[in-house]
């Protein structure tokens, strides 16, 4: 009477762990700063909330079609034309519950067991746990911290040389925050389109970006749409978290065969956030693009203090909402990981950051800079407090 084997080899979600951890202490009236969720601390804009009403009122409470509400899916292919140059047509297009979910449905629908998944390294926490629920083997390649974090062709071509099935690629980054070139994404494309694999392109953070920076999808260069799903959502740029609607476009056979699995596990996404979705997507960027300039302050202010901090590094991030300071240069005889490190930090001065490690890079912690101007100068002051101590 045991558990499933592959149960076995996941890991849990460090990002929830941390959260969960740092609700149990603030519920026992510690004054914690946390850095750790990667969700906006804006409110839902009011139309959109506005539109979730009027659609209980008129009975959207109720199954949809499993894919999703058909004019949710034009809209968001009109999306895709609108904002990235893709054509789509409503059968190329899935809803989901988040984005994750979407991924999720797209490895199910691709890798059969043994499948390699090629992964830059950092990456976000669920990408190879995701994979291995599917059967598969992630292939997880380090980028070079001096090189922006950013995968180059020649490592993409040996990756690709192990036979692999699919590249997830994600930019904006979580958890590095860094924004892939035209030229860059260019680059990698050429490489693919000599395989056949297939690529996942996360673009949840895709309006969350700063500076000169810019966003463009893979999927835009020749040959390279009718190999690649691009994932996205609207969690982030219209701060609906909990609202748990993501999306997916690509080749219409894929996207059939996540519809398929998507039927036999989730059903239809929650019908009002549907309709909530779809005012969001009508309702234009207006609100998204307020909080994009908050949060670019925010950045300047964080990058800034932890780059003072002595022993700490920290590359610029050009999109989403996240800090990634290498704090190895901290590490001691008690302090030997990011795991002991953010153990401690929270422990110690009451801050809680997520650890590097379950991104694939055990130098760096996670901050998320999707909080306040003053608890973002609170935290930092206890994390100096905390490295001074460290050094000794």
């Amino acid at each position: 009477m045991g558990l499933a084997g592959r149960v076995a080899h996941l890991e849990e979600s460090a990002t929830l762990a941390v959260g969960e951890r740092a609700a149990k202490m603030k519920a026992s009236g510690i004054d914690v700063v946390s850095f750790g969720a990667g969700e906006p601390d804006f409110d839902t804009p009011e139309h959109i909330k506005k539109a979730a009403v009027d659609a209980l009122a008129k009975g959207a409470t109720k199954y949809t079609a499993s894919s999703g509400i058909a004019p949710l899916r034009r809209a968001v292919a009109q999306k895709f034309e609108r904002d990235n140059g893709l054509s789509y047509s409503v059968e190329q297009v899935l809803i989901s519950c988040g984005s994750k979910h979407s991924i999720y449905n797209a490895l199910q629908a691709l890798v059969d067991p043994n499948d390699r998944v090629i992964i830059p390294a950092p990456y976000w926490v669920s990408y190879p746990e995701m994979v291995k629920c599917a059967g598969g083997e992630p292939v997880i390649v380090q980028t070079d911290e001096k090189a922006g974090f950013k995968m180059r062709p020649e490592q993409l071509k040996r990756a690709l040389a192990r036979r692999a099935k699919a590249f997830i690629l994600c930019s904006p980054s979580n958890p590095t925050g860094i924004v892939y070139s035209p030229d860059e994404l260019k680059a990698l494309a050429r490489v693919i389109e000599e395989t056949d694999v297939w690529v996942i392109s996360d673009e949840i953070y895709e309006h969350l970006i700063y500076g000169g920076a810019r966003h463009v999808s893979i999927a835009t260069f020749d040959g390279m749409k009718d190999r690649t799903l691009v994932v996205n959502g609207i969690s982030k740029a219209f701060a609906m978290t909990g609202w748990r609607i993501g999306y997916m476009a690509g080749p219409r056979e894929v996207v059939e065969a996540a519809a398929k699995i998507q039927s036999h596990s989730t059903s239809n996404p929650t019908t009002v956030s549907q309709h909530a979705a779809l005012a969001a997507l009508e309702g234009g960027l207006a609100a998204t693009q307020a909080m994009a300039a908050e949060y670019v302050k925010r950045r300047d202010v964080i990058v800034r203090r932890l780059r003072a901090v002595p022993g700490v590094t920290c590359v610029q991030p050009e999109g989403a909402f996240y800090a990634f300071p290498n704090v190895s240069d901290l590490y001691n005889g008690s302090v030997r990981g990011s795991g002991a490190f953010a153990t401690a930090l929270l422990e110690e001065v009451h801050v809680a950051v997520v650890p590097g490690e379950p991104f694939g890079s055990d130098a760096h912690v996670r901050l998320s800079y999707a909080t306040s101007m003053d608890r973002i100068a609170a935290g930092m002051d206890r994390l100096e407090t905390f490295a001074k101590k460290l050094r000794g």
